[in-house]
């Protein structure tokens, strides 16, 4: 079974079993985490409903990518910039694809309007 998921602004078609390389993500080596935003999921050529579908995964590492040299400058002005940056990355190796998505629990306003009244 396969599914596409976005985390980072990026879709990545993982499998069970996959290791992907994502945009830096909360947590520390060893901890599981759910990716619940899931866009397509399938079985060979069939494609399945991904409402309410979550993929597993766990953080292998926090890591950093390349270095990548910023290089600034204008002609004949003697302006020279030079800066490095490395993208913080975390690896993450797929449990599992299925389960239910952890639902989002809706701010509870009808409850806290009749405290503030009473007050």
């Amino acid at each position: 079974m396969f599914a596409v998921v976005r985390t980072g602004g990026k879709q990545y078609r993982v499998a069970a079993g996959d290791k992907i390389v994502v945009e830096k993500l909360a947590g520390n080596a060893g901890d599981t985490i759910t990716l619940d935003d899931v866009l397509l999921a399938g079985e060979g050529s069939e494609i399945k409903d991904s409402n309410g579908l979550a993929v597993s995964a766990e953080i292998i590492a926090q890591a950093k990518g390349e270095k990548v040299i910023v290089f600034k400058k204008r002609r004949r002005h003697n302006y020279r910039r030079r800066n490095g940056h490395r993208q913080q990355h975390t690896i993450l190796k797929i449990v599992s694809i299925g389960g239910e998505a952890p639902k989002k629990k809706a701010a509870k306003k009808a409850e806290a309007a009749p405290a503030e009244a009473e007050a």
